[in-house]
């Protein structure tokens, strides 16, 4: 009898085993074709692109435009700090909606008899307020105010006078 139950055991094991082995063929042939895909794209647009470069496109340019400075020039940490608020503020926000939809959700309200209702703003307010102090320590602190770094900018040696381009804009 034990000799029966082990087999049965053991093949059921193994017929496991074989169908995730196929899950992650399936997973191996899609990222293989994946990036061959990619590659014979890229090997066929390096192939059939023209490929001449000259002076004027291989200048510095930003936009279309000539560029004023180097690429190397030291910018104002604002705008790393603005960003850094930014984000903070937008990623809290976003709490907001999944909490708004579970705060009116009646049948919460019906089963805690109207004790949900009380909690779950007692602690949005706190929410709410713990980022308005962070937008308050920010704001005293000067991490708000703006203040215009003087820019000094690089003179650069480019290639094509800058005659020609008086005259392509005429």
């Amino acid at each position: 009898m034990n000799s029966e139950l082990w087999v049965s055991t053991h093949n059921s094991s193994h017929a496991t085993h074989n169908t995730n082995n196929m899950a992650y063929i399936g997973l191996l042939t899609f990222i293989v074709t994946g990036i061959l895909f990619l590659s014979i794209t890229f090997a066929i647009s390096k192939i059939l692109r023209p490929n001449k470069p000259d002076a004027e496109k291989l200048s510095i340019y930003e936009c279309g435009e000539e560029a004023i400075s180097g690429g190397q020039i030291q910018f104002n940490s604002r705008f790393f700090v603005i960003a850094l608020i930014f984000v903070l503020f937008e990623v809290e926000l976003i709490f907001l909606f999944p909490w708004a939809i579970v705060f009116s959700d009646s049948q919460i309200v019906t089963e805690s008899s109207g004790s949900w209702l009380k909690i779950a703003l007692i602690e949005m307010i706190v929410f709410v307020l713990i980022l308005g102090l962070g937008l308050a320590y920010a704001w005293v602190k000067g991490h708000l105010d703006w203040i215009k770094p003087e820019t000094k900018p690089t003179e650069i040696d480019y290639a094509i006078p800058m005659e020609m381009y008086d005259e392509l804009r005429k």
